[in-house]
């Protein structure tokens, strides 16, 4: 019932257009201060390895991530310098617009996750949480934005020039 709700009715879509803009509000503006006012991970992924998030026996919690940054992201942080600020931006963008809003918050929950895994908390769990309801939303979620056109137009575009079903999920 609250499923359908989320993700046909006309006032959750005006809801969830809210909490779209907020969020796409906060990643458009990170996204834009690193692109504009430099921005290096290293100091932060070396902070993640060095400080690891810890439980009550005082033993790595999430051993396998602080893996994934030392072998991976460590290493490639001039990628990861590129990817971060864009990748925050993009998303941002999408969510503002509402444009492919389903992929952005994805790839904004991905990162709010990277980011949560590594230790710092601040606002991720309020934006996880608000995420997995516009994830969950689908096309509502996008209803007042660029969606209402662009699904429609990949959908018929992916369908060979037939007309595609309307967008509802």
């Amino acid at each position: 019932m609250f499923n359908k709700f989320l993700r046909e009715n006309n006032v959750s879509a005006i809801i969830l257009t809210v909490i779209r803009v907020y969020l796409g509000y906060s990643w458009f503006t990170a996204g834009l201060h690193k692109i504009t006012g430099g921005f290096d991970a290293s100091g932060f992924l070396k902070g993640a390895t060095a400080n690891p998030v810890k439980g009550p026996d005082g033993s790595m919690v999430y051993g396998w991530y602080v893996t994934f940054l030392e072998s991976f992201a460590l290493p490639n942080a001039e990628l990861f310098n590129i990817i971060i600020p864009w990748g925050e931006t993009l998303v941002g963008l999408g969510l503002l617009l509402g444009c492919l809003t389903t992929a952005a918050m994805f790839f904004g929950l991905v990162m709010n996750f990277s980011f949560f895994l590594a230790g710092t908390v601040s606002h991720n769990p309020t934006d996880i949480f608000l995420g997995f309801i516009i994830l969950a939303a689908g096309y509502n979620a996008g209803r007042y934005g660029l969606d209402r056109w662009v699904l429609p137009f990949i959908r018929k575009t992916a369908n060979g020039g037939k007309d595609a079903a309307k967008a509802t999920a």
